[in-house]
């Protein structure tokens, strides 16, 4: 069939080593019965439609439009996640880190990747890097920079160690200029890194 052909003039492009890589792994595993095609369908399809950056948008533009949901989500993250649908392995204890025009707050794992599975999904690569693990606690603003997110002086960055026992979720700031918008609306203006603190909306 032509359309399955990389490079036509569908202006597809050929895999990538390591999606070659990843379907010669699974197809070998399939093969030897280690692994069943349709749980592995069942795995993608959980992550990228049931969890993932857009449940934490979600949470994110609730606490922006109702007062009493950020105030239960600053006492109690975890319950106030868990009334939206969004629980289980990796976000057992969530904590809400908010940012203001004083304070941006950005999360890191240094030891490994823990991560806010249930809000945020999987975590991207540059987060389980060494030198981003690294280099967050030591110059947060040098890696924030790399990001494209330059911050005064006067702007405190506080930097949250993720741990096995603790998930951070950061609450940016709303966007100025948003006040008639819904909150659907609101949360399609949020992004993944902005809910780790390395990007600003």
């Amino acid at each position: 069939m032509a359309h399955d052909h990389p490079g036509d003039e569908h202006g597809q492009h050929p895999p990538s080593d390591m999606e070659l890589r990843v379907k010669a792994l699974e197809s070998l595993l399939v093969e030897k019965g280690l692994v069943d095609p349709a749980a592995l369908d069942a795995i993608v399809d959980h992550y990228e439609h049931k969890v993932g950056p857009r449940n934490g948008a979600r949470v994110v533009a609730k606490a922006w439009v109702e007062p009493d949901y950020r105030a239960q989500l600053e006492r109690d993250a975890t319950a106030a996640v868990a009334e939206l649908g969004y629980s289980g392995r990796q976000g057992e204890h969530m904590v809400a880190l908010f940012n203001t025009p004083a304070v941006h707050n950005m999360v890191v794992c240094t030891l490994c990747s823990c991560y806010p599975w249930p809000v945020l999904g999987l975590p991207p690569v540059w987060y389980k890097s060494a030198p981003y693990r690294s280099r967050a606690v030591i110059d947060p603003r040098g890696v924030l920079a790399e990001f494209g997110v330059t911050l005064p002086p006067e702007i405190a960055v506080r930097v949250w160690d993720s741990t096995a026992e603790v998930r951070y979720l950061v609450i940016p700031e709303r966007p100025a200029n948003t006040d008639g918008l819904s909150e659907e609306a609101l949360a399609a203006l949020v992004t993944r890194d902005g809910m780790i603190g390395t990007a600003r909306l």
